[in-house]
């Protein structure tokens, strides 16, 4: 159980960038954009390519942050130059990676088994250091992926503040409003779109070096997990702060992936019924909220009414 709770945490932290990914797209600029699901596949095939050509892992995974960019920015550009609906521009750009991706890859699957990647490299630098003895490498491992996500978080929260990112939080609010005062929102959805999928895409290639492996389908759901990621971790932590809502959405993945192993130890549920157990987490996350604040609006209305009827009785008494 242990085992499978420390690999849950490993794989969310990963996933926590996709997540960040997805909250850009969804929550800031109000655009539900199913690149995602192309797009970590982009980012983990560009990564694996690379690698098998014998390409340094920093230079591989850079390479797959910036073709997850472009996907974005292409996305961008179908809704807004060409005037197609978000649903559909990102669904036509997920549909145009599928084959994308098959030709980068060259088959359905590769493998990176005796490859060198981002975490042989971590392994190999740990092991020389005083260390290593106390500090296994997948705590290792563990700790310096949480420091990258944490540097990434920060950089997101850093950017939103600034005027460009201030400029994208007004564009998702009020694309008529910001329009007005002369700011190109086209541009800054395309920017937008272009950060949101470098994350993903950045995730993609990360969790293709932690898995050995880049598969086709490994992106399918994607859209969904990061959807579940980002609501569960509104829901318990809060969104008052960009900060806050940011270490949120990583709090949400790392939430995720331990429900999700822990359904998994459930003896009727089996590995294909991983789907059916993110669809329920996700309506779960959705009406749960809902049904909290409708018993605390009953709750306050019969406050209110039996002070209503305390202070109706002591004013016949007086």
């Amino acid at each position: 159980m242990s085992a499978a709770l420390f690999g849950s945490l490993q794989a969310g932290i990963l996933y926590a960038l996709m997540a960040l990914g997805v909250y850009l797209s969804f929550r800031i600029l109000d655009f539900p954009d199913l690149t995602v699901d192309g797009s970590f596949v982009t980012g983990g095939a560009v990564a694996a390519s690379m690698l098998v050509s014998g390409v340094h892992p920093i230079s591989a995974t850079c390479s797959a942050i910036i073709a997850g960019f472009i996907a974005g920015c292409v996305t961008g550009v179908l809704h807004t130059k060409g005037k197609i609906n978000p649903l559909l521009s990102g669904i036509l750009m997920m549909i145009a990676l599928y084959s994308i991706n098959l030709r980068i890859m060259g088959r359905a699957n590769v493998p990176l088994l005796n490859e060198e990647t981002l975490f042989t490299k971590l392994a190999s630098f740990w092991e020389n250091t005083a260390i290593a003895n106390v500090l296994s490498i997948d705590w290792a491992i563990l700790l310096t992926m949480t420091l990258v996500t944490f540097a990434i978080k920060f950089l997101v929260d850093a950017f939103l503040k600034t005027e460009i990112g201030l400029a994208i939080r007004a564009t998702g609010d009020n694309k008529r409003m910001i329009r007005s005062l002369s700011a190109n929102t086209d541009w800054l959805i395309i920017l937008g779109l272009g950060i949101s999928n470098a994350l993903v895409a950045l995730s993609g290639a990360l969790v293709a070096q932690y898995s050995g492996f880049t598969d086709i389908g490994m992106g399918i759901g994607m859209i969904v997990i990061g959807l579940a990621s980002v609501i569960i971790g509104e829901a318990l932590f809060g969104t008052k702060t960009i900060v806050r809502t940011t270490l949120a959405v990583i709090g949400g993945a790392i939430i995720y992936r331990i429900v999700v192993a822990l359904a998994l130890r459930v003896e009727f549920l089996e590995t294909g019924d991983m789907k059916l157990i993110t669809a329920v987490i996700v309506i779960f996350a959705l009406v749960a909220p809902k049904v909290i604040d409708s018993f605390k609006e009953k709750r306050r209305r019969k406050l209110r009414h039996a002070a209503a009827n305390n202070q109706k009785d002591g004013e016949r008494l007086a």
